[in-house]
């Protein structure tokens, strides 16, 4: 039913259903920031390596929002795949060996805060099959943090890697697990 104007003279609903979530609403927002969903697609295109700036053109919202948006969001992410860990754990064992992740892509990719010498750099490895991201380490462009996201990985008896030619991969994959993606 209707529930007054905004500020702007845009139309407000109050919703009949007292279990929904939000107790007023318009059909028309003025920002697409306020329009439901839109903080989920935010998440969604993160953990799909759109950037900052990516997403904040795709989805016609400011940049700042974005990052507000993922702040708020950082309690409830986690570095390794939740989902596909405890399928793993619950299911019979002649299933579980169908949700082992034989192959994974990983790779990096960075962005900067403030300048661009003050580099940011997020590592993930993705489910070659399903391209699900299984896990990711932000930290700097070093063999260390690398083998953080590696650790990451252990739970899910991967036996093929495919990364591009950064030397941290080749220094630190045996060779037999080891493909190259171009």
């Amino acid at each position: 039913m209707k529930s007054g104007k905004n500020a702007q003279n845009i139309q407000r609903y109050r919703c009949k259903n007292s279990a929904c979530p939000t107790q007023t609403f318009m059909l028309d927002y003025r920002y697409n920031a306020c329009v439901p969903g839109v903080q989920e697609k935010v998440v969604e295109m993160a953990i799909n390596s759109s950037g900052i700036r990516d997403t904040a053109r795709v989805l016609k919202i400011n940049k700042n929002t974005v990052i507000s948006i993922l702040k708020s969001k950082e309690d409830s992410l986690v570095q390794v795949n939740p989902v596909f860990l405890s399928q793993k754990s619950e299911t019979p064992l002649d299933v579980r060996l169908e949700l082992v992740c034989e192959e994974v892509e990983i790779d990096e990719q960075w962005s900067f805060v403030g300048k661009k010498s003050n580099q940011r750099w997020l590592w993930h490895a993705v489910d070659h099959a399903t391209n699900t991201v299984i896990a990711y380490v932000f930290g700097k462009r070093k063999d260390d943090v690398f083998k953080e996201l590696k650790a990451l990985l252990t739970p899910f008896e991967i036996s093929r890697y495919y990364t591009d030619d950064w030397g941290a991969y080749e220094r630190n994959l045996d060779a037999e697990n080891h493909g190259n993606v171009a």
